[in-house]
């Protein structure tokens, strides 16, 4: 997030979100532009994955400064989008990580079969999938839905039986704010997109949320029970904040 601080001008009807296309680090991006009647500074927000910017503006102010501004700060722009590394394509002969591990995509060129992963006899891991081609990114997320339900289904388990609070229902998601959440009532929900990160991190997520179950809240409490069932929270916290925009950055559809 970057900001230029502004002085505020008499409150009126804002108008409404702008769209338009932005270029910068050799992607055209969606910019939304958005007037708020409070807001005394320039905002601008990169979306989950880089899939888009969000610029806040104050009321009435000329586009002039708008462009001015995002000029002023391609260099950080660009910088932050280059950490999120290269659009990455779900295609055959592309990869895709799964618990960590990088998978070479296969398509088999046959409509029916299931999506399995299978290693050659050199030891490379491989995600086979069928169907159509141009289906190759939604069998792919299918696929990961399924595997990331059978791992935090036996991780949740196993935490909630250690900490003697019930689980009402767990949930997948493709939430981009979060990546879990917990209830008062003990419904769970993720984000299947974890699945992708290293077996460490899932551990960790399954435990984070369970350890709301009894700690409703981010107080010494809850962070102590929530070392206590993962002993390597800070390492994988840490994970998720340098690599977890490269997980939302694929697009599957």
């Amino acid at each position: 997030m970057f900001s230029l601080l502004r002085k505020s001008r008499t409150p009126a009807k804002p108008k409404a979100p702008l769209q338009r296309v932005h270029e910068v680090a050799g992607r055209s991006l969606p910019l939304v532009i958005k007037e708020n009647l409070r807001a005394t500074r320039i905002t601008l927000r990169i979306e989950p994955g880089g899939k888009g910017l969000k610029l806040t503006i104050p009321y009435g102010l000329h586009h002039r400064e708008v462009d001015d501004f995002l000029d002023r700060h391609h260099g950080w722009l660009k910088n932050r989008l280059e950490k999120l590394g290269p659009e990455q394509h779900l295609r055959h002969g592309g990869t895709i990580s799964i618990r960590g591990i990088s998978h070479r995509i296969e398509h088999t060129g046959t409509l029916r079969g299931v999506t399995q992963v299978l290693r050659t006899p050199e030891g490379e891991a491989i995600l086979r999938v069928s169907g159509l081609p141009e289906h190759t990114g939604r069998r792919i997320s299918t696929y990961l839905k399924k595997e990331a339900r059978a791992d935090l289904e036996r991780l949740v388990a196993m935490y909630a039986k250690t900490v003697g609070r019930p689980v009402r229902s767990l949930t997948m998601k493709d939430t981009r704010s979060r990546w879990g959440s917990c209830s008062y009532e003990g419904n769970l929900s993720f984000s299947w997109r974890i699945v992708m990160a290293p077996d460490s991190v899932i551990d960790y997520l399954a435990a984070h949320e369970v350890a709301h179950l009894r700690e409703m809240n981010h107080g010494p409490k809850f962070w102590a029970l929530c070392k206590a069932l993962c002993p390597h929270m800070e390492e994988s916290k840490a994970w998720l904040k340098r690599h977890g925009s490269q997980l939302h950055a694929l697009d599957f559809s």
